[in-house]
């Protein structure tokens, strides 16, 4: 049986750059738990390249420590159709870190009424007008934690919009090769199209990371055999690329799929979802760590203005109602984008329209 232990104002699920945002703006109002079902510092699937966006969002509380930032320090995002190899660079610049010590320094400027446990799922949750009994799960014995509001920033594939009921999102298949560099790669983030991979297959990425590169694909939902698929696309790529060597770790991770407005939910009763749990990152782009950050800070700013649950999640929804247009607006993009037409039209497109169509994306 479970057991109560602690009462919080705010449990966040997830550790990533929303619950760690959402807990540290709800921190201001009261005791927070933030929990991750990986041990912490955790290492997260991810290309690990901070946008504009994120960079103008972080600038305005800290700045993000050297040691984090890899070489090269900044790159441009370029487009490559491989098989006709026509490469469109873009003016969008992103700082490449360390994706692991990036999450890790985040975690650092957490206000010291948050407790943190890793390690720690979130097995189960019951609303009632009284607060929401969290249930966690630690290796041990269950948990049970009370708390004003809870906070859903646990991913992909998170058990807190499972257990709310309000529809699930299909996911992406990501498999992350870490490859060492046996040459110098240009400064860019390459999102590459091929079309001999077939109709599973979306795209790749190559970003290097001072002597290392990272060489991902992205896989349709339900694709088979990813592992065989992302085996032949590093053949592809190394006939033409040899500073690509051996391969020194693979990650395979989920990504949201978001195909359809109703996919962005900001919570219901007194549970929030923010990041990629409630649908908030780019459709288009798949970028999330600005998605989740702003989104992630705006929940635990609801959380902090007012004490009645309803009018928390209805702040909420007003206050992330211009990323869930921004994502409305891209989706009308993503038929076309991912289009054969749209990929071979986009081989003609000069890259100053690449360029600023790109910054929208």
């Amino acid at each position: 049986m479970a057991r109560t232990t602690a009462d919080y104002d705010t449990v966040v699920a997830g550790a990533g750059p929303a619950g760690i945002m959402a807990a540290r703006q709800a921190a201001k109002r009261g005791r927070v738990l933030l929990v991750d079902s990986s041990a912490l510092p955790r290492d997260k699937s991810c290309g690990g390249m901070l946008n504009e966006h994120a960079q103008r969002f972080l600038a305005s509380f800290a700045d993000v420590p050297n040691e984090l930032v890899l070489g090269p320090t900044h790159v441009k995002f370029r487009y490559w159709d491989w098989d006709r190899d026509l490469r469109k660079a873009t003016q969008l610049t992103f700082l490449n870190v360390d994706r692991k010590g990036f999450d890790e320094w985040l975690v650092s400027l957490l206000p010291n009424n948050v407790d943190i446990a890793g390690g720690t799922r979130l097995t189960d949750f019951a609303d009632d007008p009284d607060g929401v009994i969290a249930t966690l799960k630690n290796g041990g014995s269950p948990d049970c934690v009370t708390c004003r509001m809870l906070v859903g920033a646990d991913g992909a594939r998170s058990a807190v919009r499972r257990g709310l009921g309000v529809g699930s999102v299909a996911t992406y298949v990501t498999l992350q090769d870490f490859v060492r560099l046996e040459g110098e790669l240009e400064p860019y983030f390459d999102c590459i199209y091929m079309r001999s991979i077939g109709d599973c297959y979306a795209y790749s990425y190559i970003v290097p990371k001072g002597r290392t590169a990272i060489v991902g694909s992205v896989y349709y939902p339900h694709t088979k055999r990813p592992h065989e698929k992302q085996d032949l696309t590093l053949e592809i790529l190394r006939e033409r690329l040899p500073q690509l060597g051996e391969s020194v770790k693979r990650e395979a991770s989920v990504a949201l799929s978001v195909r359809d407005p109703r996919d962005v939910v900001a919570g219901l009763g007194r549970v929030l979802l923010a990041g990629e749990a409630g649908g908030f990152m780019s459709p288009t782009s798949g970028e999330g760590i600005s998605y989740a950050m702003n989104s992630g800070s705006l929940a635990g700013e609801a959380i902090v203005s007012s004490t009645d649950p309803d009018e928390v999640l209805a702040g909420y929804t007003q206050r992330s109602a211009h990323i869930a247009r921004n994502i409305k607006r891209k989706l009308r993009w993503l038929p076309f984008m991912e289009s054969s037409v749209g990929k071979y039209l986009a081989g003609f497109v000069p890259s100053s329209l690449v360029s600023r169509v790109t910054e929208g994306l």
